[in-house]
């Protein structure tokens, strides 16, 4: 599993989190899931699936710096 992030090249991840992570942009929709997730508000299963899918690029470059420190 490592190899492929490893793989990813930083532009790609990077573009992915300042598009599908930030989209839309006026306010960050990411940071309205978030705010819901803290005051305990995700009930839907459509906002939770809304939260992944805006999460995962963010989760890919959190996974990709761990690796990357990680590498000797």
């Amino acid at each position: 599993m490592q190899n492929w992030i490893a793989a990813l090249p930083w532009p790609a991840v990077i573009f992915g989190c300042l598009t599908l992570g930030l989209a839309p942009f006026a306010p960050p929709h990411i940071f309205e899931k978030l705010a819901l997730l803290v005051r305990g508000q995700l009930r839907r299963p459509v906002d939770w699936f809304d939260l992944l899918f805006h999460a995962a690029p963010w989760l890919l470059a959190l996974a990709k710096g761990l690796l990357t420190l990680k590498r000797p």
